[in-house]
């Protein structure tokens, strides 16, 4: 079950849930895994820049990882970004013993020259080794790290354990037509390019060459018919989806109270059985929660999966 560069279709972006009291709810997690595989994901992503990962000690994290691991029917990828190699080596062997996917890496902040992010990444696939698949996540509005679509490349061509692109750069469309171009033109072996940015930029995404989306949108059901309407050339009928939902999808994608939203949707379709974050976060106020209840009902009149 090993990621590799035919990776397509959606990858949930997993949070982490947690009891009122802040303890991990393990009984979510296996509600989630279970959901996302019944709705069609072909893929999860757990501990993500979404998935509080750094509010999670060493043995919590690992026992978050294992339990999305070994309840997952489908492929699960594990974010294992840390400031230090050893940390990010440790992890990575512990969840690939678990049976884990692969990886995500992202590159830590400090980072500003072409040079040193592609020594940084050569560096990191020898601390995980070579047979370790991983994902390399490119989101520089967060991290701050700015990668060209030439270092992009490079890093892919260096290490042939990079199988995977998590796209969500911003605005991005051309640099996944620059990356599609040099596939075609062989100076570049093909990768999976998967999108985030909680799925904003999908429809045209998808029009431009990405095999899909690894993201966590409150609807993933929605993500997973979307991307099959792409992948059929069937463009009306998927944009007039993607359109149905995006206003929903956009307030969601809002920084600082965006989780809190994620995370009231999925409790409101009863995924998860709480809401609740680990400190610090972003409440959401009473008047989000009406403002998300009035898109519920925009979004229902297009699609019932938002009707409670």
């Amino acid at each position: 079950m090993r990621i590799d560069q035919k990776a397509s279709g959606v990858f949930a972006i997993a949070p982490t849930p947690f009891a009122s009291n802040g303890d991990i709810d393990f009984d979510s997690i296996d509600r989630l895994v279970d959901f996302y595989a019944k709705v069609g994901c072909t893929g999860i992503t757990a501990l993500g820049i979404l998935g509080e990962a750094p509010k999670l000690d060493a043995d919590e994290t690992l026992a978050v990882a294992r339990r999305f691991i070994r309840r997952s029917p489908i492929p699960v990828v594990i974010g294992v970004s840390a400031p230090g190699l050893a940390s990010i080596r440790s992890l990575t062997r512990r969840v690939m013993d678990e049976g884990a996917a692969g990886v995500m890496i992202a590159p830590p902040s400090a980072l500003r020259t072409d040079e040193q992010i592609v020594s940084y990444f050569a560096s990191t696939t020898e601390a995980i080794g070579p047979e370790v698949p991983w994902v390399l996540q490119d989101y520089p509005l967060t991290l701050t790290v700015v990668m060209t679509v030439s270092v992009i490349s490079r890093i892919i061509t260096a290490n042939p354990s990079c199988v995977m692109v998590k796209h969500e750069d911003w605005p991005g469309l051309e640099k996944i037509s620059a990356l599609r171009k040099l596939q075609r033109e062989g100076t570049m072996r093909p990768v999976s390019i998967l999108c985030g940015n909680g799925g904003m930029f999908l429809d045209f995404e998808m029009e431009r060459g990405a095999d899909g989306a690894m993201t966590g949108y409150a609807f993933p059901d929605m993500l997973v018919d979307f991307v099959r309407l792409s992948a059929l050339g069937e463009r009306g009928a998927a944009h007039d989806l993607f359109d149905a939902h995006l206003p929903l999808l956009r307030y969601e994608h809002q920084q600082g109270v965006g989780l809190a939203v994620r995370k009231y949707l999925l409790r409101r379709r009863g995924i998860i059985r709480d809401d609740a974050m680990r400190v610090p976060f972003t409440k959401m106020s009473p008047a989000a929660a009406d403002e998300v209840e009035y898109l519920l009902s925009r979004v229902a009149r297009h699609d019932t999966r938002a009707s409670f």
